[in-house]
């Protein structure tokens, strides 16, 4: 058989990265031959196919983490220019890696890298400065994740240049600025996921043209404005996360359009609007939530045709009127709560559903709501903390 060897400035490329990385300065002598005879379970490698009378392997995955205990990082750790010698490299993923020292992504690393697909940087609590623009000339990245480290800046406006970018995640940074017009251009895009971070301004209408998204989690940042009729376009869109923020309603009927999402998160806006009646029309939803949002105006009725609905929560609102007995046939509905609202009548719910949900259940603060004496022979009023209609009539004298 043939023996493969690496190319030497690549093979001493590898040696450096580690170095630079991890707590043992004996590493390139422990694994000389690191895709053959001295294998590391952090490093990956392929078979060119470029010259088959001449095969040769090359470096396509390093991996650092807590799943690969020895040898750890140093305290000293920092990413090496010398990345740009492996120019075979498909994927790079550093976990959990720089916690003692300051760190900052070399603005000159990315443009050489014309293979990397894959590019996974989590959980660096000291990884910081901007997230460099020339990572917008990596044409052949699909995953680009940042979570969980301290970057601040903009978000590069660039990077709505990358044709092949299919997941997106720069969550818990520091990141601030405005979500930048150009992420429309992210046509691959499935994931988008921005939460945890300072970024400000309206939504723009060009998040509309990410048509193939599955997944925005926008949350616990400072987006205000209206919710644009835009997002009605994104019908593979199966998760919508806009809590805690300062978006405004009412709530464009456009979204009636999203026949996929099972996921409808918007917690925490001064929405201060109605709850739009075609929600009801989304069939595959699973779990609503409104809480803290300022509603008004009545629960709909239309909430009945919910058959995969099974979490409900529209809490601390001011929201008025009866409670759809119908909420109560809902077949997969395991938590709901309606507390510290303005509704008001009898609660019609069935005692099975009650049952059943037990203290997922919460209907408590609504003054005028009251249960029935015949729904309370298993004494329901004291268990939901709201009074029997008998003991209401008797205050009221009616």
């Amino acid at each position: 058989m043939m023996a493969m060897a690496m190319e030497e400035e690549e093979l001493l490329g590898l040696f450096e990265v580690m170095e630079a990385l991890l707590d043992d300065p004996e590493w390139s002598q422990a694994h000389p031959q690191p895709c053959t005879e001295t294998p590391w379970p952090g490093v990956e490698c392929e078979v060119s196919t470029d010259d088959p009378q001449n095969p040769i392997f090359h470096i396509t995955k390093i991996h650092i983490g807590p799943d690969i205990v020895s040898p750890p990082c140093k305290s000293s750790a920092y990413i090496s220019k010398s990345l740009i010698k492996l120019s075979y490299l498909k994927t790079l993923s550093i976990f959990n890696c720089f916690v003692d020292s300051p760190v900052t992504l070399p603005s000159t690393l990315f443009g050489s890298f014309s293979s990397l697909e894959h590019l996974a940087l989590q959980s660096n609590p000291t990884l910081n400065g901007e997230l460099p623009s020339s990572l917008a000339e990596v044409s052949s990245l699909r995953v680009l994740s940042l979570s969980q480290n301290s970057f601040h800046g903009k978000i590069p406006r660039k990077i709505g240049s990358l044709p092949c970018l299919e997941q997106l995640d720069l969550s818990y940074n520091n990141f601030s600025g405005q979500i930048p017009l150009e992420i429309g251009g992210l046509k691959s895009l499935t994931i988008l996921d921005i939460s945890f971070n300072g970024i400000e301004g309206n939504l723009p209408h060009s998040l509309g043209q990410l048509k193939q998204l599955q997944k925005m989690d926008l949350s616990s940042n400072r987006l205000d404005g209206r919710i644009p009729f835009d997002l009605g376009m994104l019908k593979r869109l199966v998760l919508l996360d806009l809590s805690h923020n300062f978006i405004v309603g009412p709530i464009p009927q456009s979204l009636s359009s999203l026949e996929n999402l099972e996921y409808l998160i918007m917690d925490d806006n001064p929405i201060k609007a109605r709850i739009p009646f075609f929600i009801g029309s989304l069939l595959k939803l699973k779990s609503v939530s409104f809480s803290r949002c300022g509603l008004v105006g009545p629960i709909p009725n239309s909430f009945s045709a919910l058959k995969n609905l099974s979490a409900l929560s529209l809490d601390n609102n001011s929201l008025t009127g009866q409670v759809p007995s119908n909420l109560g046939l809902l077949p997969n509905l395991d938590q709901l709560n309606i507390s510290n609202n303005m509704l008001y009548g009898v609660l019609e719910l069935n005692g099975d559903f009650i049952a059943k949900l037990g203290e997922r259940l919460d209907v408590r603060g609504n003054n005028e709501l009251c249960i029935s004496d015949l729904q309370n022979k298993h004494n329901l009023s004291s268990y939901l903390e709201i009074p029997s209609c008998m003991s209401m009539r008797t205050i009221n004298g009616t």
